[in-house]
């Protein structure tokens, strides 16, 4: 038993690496984790041997999936359901363009470029495709995007993006069985049940220290998770759906919200964010390099010549433009799902698969920082400073923190 805790000290450790380097450096503590991840599998595997780490171990894929899941659940319980329903258009217009041109292009140059075989090609495409929800909703939650209409909108046309490619994936590659008819019967009643019925439980019960609350959104999200992989399908798609719902009952809740965000970033989005960058093999990288920079250029490419013209067709500024397509071209989640389900039905080789997971972790980290370096939109930070930010008077209380 002390071997795990021994691993449990030296993720945390890890993380706390990370997350000073993010002080530093001035960057997202998610992009700070992937790249401390990539580096200490190398390293440590090297030194040590790569079972130290253990990234296979179950407890440690159990606390990267369910930083996953809650991550994810709160990106969705951040969008304003008013605010949504105002810019629902533009969203899924650039939520749909930003799926489709990568998806089309990826596959193209996997095709054509590089020689896979079709059905390689087709699942490079929807692995391209993504837009990482929690990479997006992890930046704009340090940064204070999350309150504004702009960050706003730039989730929920992830979101669509996302939806995208697990329909894409489902229907070129996992063929609609009961099952599947069953996870999305059961996803219309959960639906509705969650959105009926938590208001008034939470009123009724909740306000304790027991913590009434997160205990019943961890039981709602692990069931419908347990749903979903049983359907054959991915454990974080219910997460996006339930938040959605609940946006008007936690979304609202900005205590609870806090609590959860400790909870997660805390201790388990860590775990997610360093296994997948330990989930790149250098060897393969390094032997496929002019593979993965394509697989990574055409990425960019192609998402920049469907989001930006469609942005500024919905008459966003250059930079708010140029912002949001910068990170909707990231890709972390659904990206590396995509290529671990190939890999797994034999849709692709080891070495493909390698290429694909390098590609979609590099996409997490360098449109971001270009993003976040070169383009950040100063003017929605000052918006979404709380009115106490901006006193001149000295205070001891904690301000802003995310």
């Amino acid at each position: 038993m002390h071997e795990i805790w021994f691993q449990a000290a030296l993720w945390l450790g890890l993380a706390l690496v990370a997350t000073l380097v993010s002080i530093w450096l001035r960057i997202s503590v998610a992009l700070t984790e992937i790249v401390v991840g990539t580096v200490a599998q190398l390293m440590i595997g090297a030194v040590v041997g790569p079972l130290t780490l253990d990234t296979s171990a179950s407890w440690v894929k159990f606390l990267a999936g369910v930083g996953a899941i809650v991550l994810t659940f709160l990106a969705g319980a951040e969008l304003d359901p008013q605010s949504f329903r105002k810019s629902w258009r533009e969203a899924t217009v650039i939520g749909l363009v930003s799926f489709a041109a990568p998806f089309l292009g990826a596959t193209a140059a996997a095709r054509f470029l590089l020689g896979w075989d079709s059905q390689a090609a087709w699942l490079a495409g929807v692995a391209m495709s993504t837009t990482s929800v929690a990479v997006v909703y992890a930046v704009m939650l340090e940064l204070g995007l999350n309150r504004t209409q702009f960050g706003k909108g730039i989730l929920a046309a992830c979101f669509i993006t996302d939806l995208g490619t697990v329909v894409a994936l489902g229907l070129l590659f996992a063929p609609f069985t009961w099952r599947s008819a069953a996870l999305v019967g059961g996803l219309i009643v959960a639906m509705v049940l969650l959105l009926k019925f938590t208001g008034p439980f939470f009123r009724r019960f909740g306000g304790r220290t027991s913590e009434l609350e997160a205990k019943y959104l961890l039981f709602a999200l692990f069931l419908l998770a347990g749903l979903a992989v049983w359907a054959d399908s991915e454990a974080v798609l219910p997460a996006y759906l339930v938040g959605m719902v609940l946006a008007g009952t936690v979304g609202r809740d900005h205590a609870l919200v806090r609590r959860l965000r400790t909870l997660t970033f805390g201790l388990l989005t860590p775990f997610y964010f360093i296994r997948a960058g330990s989930l790149v093999q250098m060897p393969a990288l390094v032997a496929g390099f002019g593979a993965f920079l394509v697989l990574l250029l055409v990425k960019m490419a192609t998402k920049f010549a469907g989001v930006y013209p469609t942005c500024r067709a919905f008459r966003h500024a250059r930079g708010d433009a140029m912002y949001t397509t910068l990170l909707m071209s990231t890709g972390l989640t659904f990206g590396t799902i995509s290529a671990l389900y190939g890999l797994s039905h034999n849709v692709i080789t080891p070495g493909q698969y390698s290429l694909l997971v390098a590609a979609v972790i590099a996409s997490a980290v360098v449109p971001t920082w270009i993003a976040n370096r070169f383009f950040l939109a100063h003017h929605h930070l000052a918006a979404a400073r709380p009115p106490e930010a901006e006193s001149p008077a000295p205070s001891t209380a904690t301000i802003g923190v995310n």
